[in-house]
């Protein structure tokens, strides 16, 4: 813990007596997100049968309503209060943020997964109480390719969205950390962590879109001045 600021080493004790169980195994809940979730993956891509020009048009369409939703979904219930939503506050806003500043970015053990990856519990109910709902109607007023196409560009995104931000938390020396296009990335998200900025810039986890769409996009690499 040696370089960390006095604040974050105090609130990083605090959180792994109070809030990791003696129970939890940081490696279980990375091949969980790692492992299982490709499974998922793979599962929804079998069912694919002769797909048509247009039924692949799906899949731009679902990143890019994916993109925005992990930027309306940050900038707002995560960084704001709203009635019903106060744990996705907290467990953001007030314990990732306070765990993870922009002078103290890696995780030091695998142990700290728990404040990095999203819990098994959260992906279950996103994927079935959001996807497996649109599944059925797109299946149903469009085709069962579209339904399959959409939802595995769903769980594709998540994937891609677990590995960027864990690449973001581990120590800059890690070969995933210093590939070109996740080195440029952590930037926009270790200035995110600043908190003179969090709650106003950089609310994309994984590509700038919905910043740059919305003029929230901060560029400047972070430092004393950012």
């Amino acid at each position: 813990m040696d370089g960390l600021p006095a604040a974050v080493q105090k609130y990083r004790a605090e959180y792994r007596a109070t809030e990791i169980p003696a129970r939890y195994r940081g490696t279980a809940h990375a091949l969980f997100t790692f492992g299982a979730v490709p499974l998922l993956l793979a599962a929804c891509l079998l069912p694919l049968e002769a797909v048509s020009w247009r039924e692949w048009l799906v899949v731009p369409a679902a990143l890019v309503y994916a993109n925005l939703v992990e930027y309306v979904g940050h900038r707002w219930p995560m960084h704001r209060p709203f009635p019903g939503l106060g744990l996705v506050y907290r467990r953001h806003a007030g314990q990732h943020h306070r765990f993870f500043t922009h002078e103290a970015m890696p995780v030091e053990s695998r142990r700290d997964f728990r404040a990095l990856l999203f819990p098994p519990v959260l992906v279950v109910f996103f994927f079935g109480g959001f996807a497996a709902p649109v599944w059925f109607l797109l299946e149903a007023f469009v085709s069962a390719n579209v339904a399959w196409l959409f939802v595995a560009t769903g769980i594709a995104y998540y994937l891609n969205y677990e590995v960027l931000h864990t690449a973001y938390h581990l120590p800059e020396s890690h070969w995933l950390a210093r590939v070109g296009l996740v080195r440029r990335l952590r930037w926009l998200h270790q200035a995110h962590h600043d908190p003179r900025l969090m709650a106003s810039r950089n609310f994309n986890i994984t590509y700038p879109l919905g910043d740059w769409l919305f003029g929230t996009l901060h560029r400047r690499r972070p430092g004393p001045n950012a």
